[in-house]
């Protein structure tokens, strides 16, 4: 991979490749899977302390090396053992499951999958006998033009009788070419005692591609996430364009959901029935709620209530909540701030560090200045409150419900509920009785409600 991260570290959709391997054990055996690692990739009981156990082959030296460092590790009553590579991502539990079926119903020292490959390469291949039992496994670079005309091969998925395994592991010698010990070696060993190596047929359709570089990484993307969204559309989610829309494997998407192209859905997102993802949009690790309308925004870490819209082009930025039935407009940004239920925020505004009423309209250009250089200081905005365009407040600072302030206020102090803010630095006036601010609304407006403006 050229890369410091271990290789089943990287990403697919949204999860390290290792962890569909673990999952896709786990369901197959009902067990905890032993991860085997080396010093060169002890990331990985960093990630997944919770989800495996863990054995450390001190100098990797092979696949036999891999599996003779785990046996020590797994219980001493283990009946069978199951033997999976970390780089396939997209092998399946059924098939985990059906190789093991395998070897019982063949009472097989050990049973293999055997992939009649479109373009077996320089891959392994599965030599059978003439009843149809593995006889070995050869390397296409020692293969006669016979052999490499085979086109089975071995795909490095591996059921085995525990018993057996544990005495013949210690009969692998190393390679003398590279020096490391070759687990296909144990199909000489399982015939030489007599016993049957099985294999399992699969088809080549790609589940269970090794990856060893980043292209084949993409094309391992690309095919898990034709599955995934086929599957949501399946489920009732429309997509414009699905060859655009990105949605990781931990993305939850509610029915009736429209993706518009070039949408891109990440880590814990979940989206509500009936809200539309507008082209453009980026959506990490946030929940949106139903009815919602997202447009050509970034949402990171954060909630929208049911009902409010966003964008286009804004960016609620982590920790930020967005009330029912909101507004939060062109340019508008929002950074660890509760905007309440009717909120409208429109025309290039930034709520940062603020608690905003329900039912205030937030002027265009309003801005919090909510770090003074050291800290950062909150702004309590109560409800039905209306701040002019251009007004500036100066966190710490409080606004009471139906407080008003003038188009170019740089509030510096409280200002009491239904008083009037104007001037630079603002003063406290009593506003005119035709101003009065809108009341805060009790609930989500009524289609066909004419908006306060800006």
């Amino acid at each position: 991979m050229n890369s410091r991260l271990p290789k089943v570290l990287h990403s697919l959709c949204g999860r390290p490749m290792l962890a569909y391997v673990i999952e896709a054990a786990r369901e197959a055996t009902g067990s905890r899977p032993l991860v085997v690692y080396s010093p060169a990739t002890a990331a990985v009981r960093d990630v997944f302390h919770d989800e495996a156990e863990f054995a450390l082959q001190d100098e990797p030296r092979g696949t036999g090396d891999a599996v003779r460092a785990a046996l020590p590790a797994l219980p001493a009553d283990a009946a069978e053992v199951l033997v999976v590579s970390g780089d396939v991502p997209r092998v399946d539990a059924a098939i985990l499951r059906d190789l093991l079926d395998q070897r019982r119903l063949d009472h097989a020292a050990f049973a293999l999958t055997a992939v009649a490959a479109y373009d077996p390469r320089q891959l392994g291949r599965v030599v059978r006998s003439d009843g149809g039992s593995v006889e070995r496994i050869v390397e296409a670079a020692d293969a006669t033009d016979d052999e490499l005309e085979i086109g089975e091969i071995n795909a490095g998925l591996y059921a085995f009788d525990a018993d057996w395994l544990r005495g013949a592991i210690r009969r692998l010698r190393p390679s003398p070419r590279t020096g490391e010990l070759y687990l296909t070696e144990l199909v000489t060993i399982a015939r030489a005692d007599g016993r049957l190596v099985a294999a399992l047929d699969v088809e080549d359709d790609g589940r269970l591609m090794g990856i060893n570089d980043r292209a084949e990484l993409a094309q391992a993307e690309w095919d898990l996430r034709t599955e995934l969204n086929a599957g949501h559309m399946r489920a009732g989610v429309t997509m414009r364009d699905p060859s655009t829309v990105y949605v990781d494997a931990t993305v939850k998407l509610g029915s009736d959901v429209t993706l518009e192209p070039n949408v891109i859905l990440r880590g814990r997102t979940e989206v509500g029935e009936g809200t539309t993802i507008g082209a453009g949009s980026q959506i990490v690790d946030s929940t949106i709620g139903a009815g919602c309308s997202v447009w050509a925004s970034v949402v990171e870490s954060s909630d929208v209530a049911d009902g409010a819209s966003v964008g286009p082009f804004a960016h609620l930025r982590a920790g930020s909540s967005i009330g029912p039935a909101a507004e939060i407009g062109n340019f508008a940004e929002v950074k660890t701030s509760h905007i309440g239920r009717g909120v409208k925020q429109h025309h290039v505004s930034y709520l940062g560090d603020a608690d905003v009423g329900a039912g205030t309209n937030v002027g265009a250009g309003t801005i919090t200045a909510n770090y003074d250089g050291t800290t950062k200081h909150r702004t309590t905005i109560g409800e039905g409150a209306f701040l002019g365009v251009d007004t500036m407040l100066r966190a710490p600072v409080t606004l009471g419900d139906g407080a008003r302030t003038g188009a170019g206020a740089v509030v510096t102090h409280d200002v009491p509920a239904g008083k009037l803010a104007v001037g630079v630095p603002a003063r406290i006036r009593e506003p005119k009785a035709s101003s009065a601010p809108p009341k805060a609304p009790s609930g989500p407006p009524k289609a066909g409600a004419a908006e306060p403006a800006g």
